[in-house]
């Protein structure tokens, strides 16, 4: 029933550390399987499809949602896994979770929370997808939040590396000292370090493609800057629509998704050979990542985010789109903070007594909680019925 001849190395789901709850399994699904369909099925994963990854979601249907760049790193860290021969299922719930967190108008709405937040602990975007999981999320009759296993949290938390003591986020010291110990201190496991890297695989590849879209740069710029491409047109030539942009463009996305999946797959086989981990807890205890790409891919990877910065992340549309996120966000969290009887019902009750640092979490949590068009509609009903506030 469940695929058992998987690397010793990998996450074993018969050997999992349980949930911070206990729970009767399923004999239908493993464990990560099962938590996998939990995140599917969550409130904040569907909220996913309308919030921004680049573009805000009126600027166009066929730009990025932070939803459609969630399946595409599932999509990529399943690929992966199956060749590594480790734990498909977790690797795709980590995939799933990885952006729960993020705040409506992405990376810019998150800036501004945190600026909000600066004196209430802050707001981080991967510490805040575990207190959705954890907390926010009220689904089930025996506790909050999805009551993932430990291996599908620690990955999340940890897939971009381990925490130095000093620099743990609120929300993620706060469930250590009331749920399970995750081990910052070291890496994550196999499957949470493919997510990582299939998260990267994705995003500089649509994005190339959304920019495109966009018009912030042609085919003919990204041909003659990125050496990773060096190649492609050899390709290219006998393609019967050579001649048609929308077909190039995506022919350039599946070629680098393809390259940087090929190398990070040799590369970290090498590894394995090199290190030959003979169980999962080999992994974490390393002094570096297992999962790697090659030094020649790290140069393409800078040669493309740099690209993508200069061109894209920083265009001037960009930055009109950033500054009136920013000013949402910010407008939204002063008001709700002076005001908390404006929050909805189950949101605001006793939060007009309560002390500032649990008042300012409650507002973050609601707000990180919005769509973009939520977001853009609650500030102009507020702002529209209370002119001059602020």
């Amino acid at each position: 029933m469940f695929k058992k001849n998987i690397a010793k190395f990998a996450t074993q789901f018969d050997k999992t550390k349980g949930r911070l709850y206990r729970e009767k399994e399923d004999k239908n699904r493993s464990v990560y399987q099962r938590d996998r369909d939990r995140i599917i099925h969550s409130a904040a994963f569907r909220r996913l499809e309308h919030k921004t990854q680049v573009f805000v979601h009126h600027e166009g249907d066929h730009y990025r949602s932070r939803l459609t760049h969630t399946i595409e790193v599932s999509q990529i860290a399943r690929t992966i896994s199956r060749s590594l021969n480790i734990d498909e299922d977790l690797a795709e719930a980590i995939s799933l979770a990885h952006d729960l967190g993020h705040t409506p108008f992405g990376h810019a709405g998150e800036e501004a929370l945190d600026l909000s937040m600066k004196r209430y602990g802050g707001f981080d975007h991967n510490a805040h997808t575990l207190r959705i999981i954890t907390h926010l999320e009220k689904k089930y009759g025996g506790f909050d939040g999805l009551n993932l296993t430990w291996e599908t949290l620690e990955g999340i938390v940890k897939h971009n590396g381990p925490f130095k003591k000093k620099n743990i986020p609120y929300a993620i010291s706060d469930y250590i000292s009331n749920g399970m110990d995750l081990e910052l201190n070291t890496w994550c496991g196999p499957e949470a370090q493919v997510a990582s890297l299939s998260d990267d695989i994705a995003y500089f590849s649509h994005d190339i493609e959304d920019g495109i879209r966009a018009g912030f740069f042609n085919v003919e710029d990204i041909l003659k800057r990125f050496t990773i491409l060096k190649t492609f047109m050899k390709n290219i030539y006998n393609n019967k629509y050579k001649k048609e942009t929308r077909r190039i463009v995506n022919e350039i996305k599946r070629y680098i998704i393809s390259k940087m999946i090929d190398d990070l797959i040799l590369e970290t086989k090498k590894n394995i050979n090199l290190l030959k981990p003979y169980k999962a807890e080999d992994v974490r205890k390393m002094k570096k990542p297992l999962v790697i790409f090659s030094k020649e891919m790290h140069l393409n990877i800078f040669e493309i985010r740099s690209f993508l910065m200069k061109k894209m992340y920083r265009h001037w549309k960009i930055n009109i789109m950033t500054n009136k996120a920013k000013n949402i966000v910010e407008d939204l969290f002063k008001l709700y903070f002076k005001e908390p009887e404006l929050l909805p019902l189950e949101w605001n009750k006793g939060l007009k007594k309560t002390n500032s640092n649990l008042k300012a979490r409650v507002v973050s949590d609601y707000i990180a909680g919005m769509t973009d068009r939520y977001a853009i509609r609650e500030h102009k009903k507020l702002f529209d019925i209370n002119k001059g506030w602020y």
